[in-house]
């Protein structure tokens, strides 16, 4: 089987779409007219990627306010925010720019998604005559809206934990029923959580192992053939062309990420300095037997932050690069981060999002054919 290769989720959203949130924001428009604006820039992602030849794609979450927050929220500005959050949750992350994103706080039980990633997927399949697959936020992420210290009256962050993986499993399981052929759920606060960043002190919590343990309990719930197409993404952030972990070395993520039971991983070492030394921590940590399944991991051959395009050979060389040290049955390629993983992203360093969305569909075309002379070159 040739490598496989799928891009994580996220295209930057064009300028027009932009606009038109600023504007419900504001209350020049209503929300039937920012959803004309998320279809058409749904349509235009859809019709763009299957160009690029891509065996998989995705509407590039245009409808989303976030990879984290879409269950939450219509708009980062929090427009549409559920009836018992607050907007003045901890801080998800602080990224090496200075600039930062917050998540909101919870403020009474029962924990429930206002929306699921399938209500999107739903809206925008019909578009696409390639196979389609949906990313979702993890439990891991969303445990932090529960307060760090301090409990909520009435609701224990245990009975949060129990509705939280419910509402988890139940979003992947609609993301399947949508048409999704595969489910992807992203996972950045993994890497973060080993930062310890003073700032942000839930970083500073040694969380990891319970993040791990949390998200295990969702994918427990399906079976090993359900598992080989949910896969997990990991990367040091990617919020305008800034990161938020990039510091923190694999060594203390991997080991402890492969013990996910997921069927694949998307995972970022294009612009890592050392790509060596992570190729040959997922060569030693990637599991041939995960509860009944072998791991396929993905590497990530371009950089999202970064405007220059890569070649195809230059993927090409990087996956070969990658096969001495992971099982090249074993091999897959993918983005680094999804191109625009915040609604609100402006893309500073490609000097506008319609031209980011130009290079990110170039990426994704170099991306495709590389993996496809990759495979040639390996026999497969």
């Amino acid at each position: 089987m040739p490598i496989p290769t799928e891009n994580v989720g996220s295209l930057p959203r064009p300028a027009y779409l932009q606009e038109a949130i600023v504007a419900y924001d504001a209350g020049v428009i209503g929300f039937d007219d920012l959803a004309a604006k998320q279809d058409e820039a749904c349509k235009d992602s859809i019709e763009k990627m299957e160009a690029t030849s891509s065996p998989i794609i995705s509407d590039g979450e245009q409808r989303a306010s976030s990879f984290a927050t879409y269950p939450l929220t219509d708009t980062l500005g929090g427009k549409g925010l559920s009836e018992n959050l607050a907007a003045d949750g901890q801080y998800f992350a602080i990224f090496d720019d200075g600039h930062h994103r917050q998540l909101p706080r919870l403020t009474s039980g029962p924990f429930r998604y206002k929306t699921f990633a399938s209500d999107y997927l739903s809206q925008s399949i019909p578009y696409a005559t390639r196979p389609m697959k949906q990313a979702v936020i993890a439990p891991s992420m969303l445990s932090l809206l529960y307060p760090v210290d301090g409990a909520i009256d009435d609701y224990s962050r245990e009975q949060f934990h129990d509705d939280l993986c419910d509402e988890a499993e139940r979003d992947i399981r609609q993301a399947f029923a949508a048409g999704a052929t595969h489910v992807s759920i992203d996972f950045t606060e993994g890497r973060l959580s080993c930062k310890g960043d003073s700032r942000n002190p839930w970083t500073g919590r040694n969380m990891l192992a319970f993040f791990i343990e949390l998200n295990n309990r969702v994918i427990d719930r399906f079976s090993a053939e359900e598992r080989k197409v949910i896969g997990v993404h990991t990367c040091p952030g990617g919020d305008s062309d800034s990161v938020h972990s990039a510091e923190v070395d694999y060594a203390e993520l991997l080991p402890s990420l492969f013990k996910l039971n997921a069927g694949y991983f998307l995972i970022q070492v294009a612009s890592e300095a050392d790509k060596d030394h992570v190729y040959r921590l997922i060569g030693e940590h990637l599991r041939e037997d995960a509860d009944g399944i072998a791991q396929i991991a993905y590497i990530g051959v371009t950089d999202p932050l970064n405007p220059t395009v890569e070649t195809a050979e230059q993927v090409r060389d990087t996956l070969l690069r990658a096969s001495r040290f992971v099982d090249k049955h074993r091999l897959g390629a993918t983005d680094d981060c999804g191109f625009s993983p915040f609604s609100t992203d402006t893309k500073p360093r490609h000097g506008s999002t319609d031209h980011a969305r130009d290079v990110a569909f170039a990426k994704i075309a170099s991306r495709v054919h590389g993996a496809a002379m990759a495979s040639e070159i390996l026999g497969l």
